[in-house]
């Protein structure tokens, strides 16, 4: 109901989770909108299955459950995003449109979480951003900060192209999967202001 009311947001179903896979391949939307538990499947296992497709779409999880351990499992298995269903309506609206861009997105209260609890920059975190360049460093904290490549371009003083290439570049040294699971280890490392 929410999105619906977003002019640029076209809402093409609402379903079970058994349903959502079928849906998926048949109507092949850009992003997609699970919950960690639900009544018929697990939304975890669904982002699994729905990821896995040729051409998959975003995927990011809007619960209730905001706990670090469904968020890291969503993060691990390709989630875009992980939005609380208390966020404003407003924002659910940008956010959904950041995870179609592929920039991802986190609750502000998930983000608040995962910068008073984690532990700065040891261990394996430590030693995936020290191979990145002061460049690359400077990118992972915009991306930390939930920024798309063309923000990060103007800030920066940087081509769009540019800037993809040192995306590619910092995802690939930190072994990480998307923006979204770079962004996390960003904030874990205390690199987002």
């Amino acid at each position: 109901m929410i999105l619906d009311t977003a002019p640029d947001i076209e809402v093409v179903a609402t379903c079970t989770g058994q349903e959502a896979l079928d849906l998926v391949r048949e109507l092949a939307p850009r992003v997609v909108l699970l919950d960690v538990r639900m009544p018929d499947v697990d939304g975890l296992t669904l982002l699994r299955r729905i990821r896995a497709l040729p051409a998959a779409p975003y995927v990011a999880m809007l619960t209730t459950f905001d706990t670090d351990e469904y968020l890291d499992r969503a993060i691990s298995l390709g989630a875009g995003g992980f939005l609380l269903k208390d966020t404003e309506p407003e924002l659910l609206a940008r956010s959904v449109r950041a995870v179609a861009t592929g920039a991802g997105c986190l609750s502000a209260p998930v983000l608040r979480r995962l910068r008073e609890s984690a532990p700065r920059r040891t261990g394996r975190t430590a030693e995936a951003i020290d191979t990145l360049s002061e460049r690359e460093r400077e990118v992972l904290a915009f991306l930390g900060q939930g920024l798309s490549n063309i923000e990060i371009g103007a800030r920066m003083h940087l081509g769009a192209a540019t800037v993809k290439d040192y995306v590619s570049a910092v995802l690939t040294k930190l072994g990480v999967a998307n923006r979204i699971q770079a962004a996390v280890l960003a904030e874990r490392a205390g690199l987002v202001e």
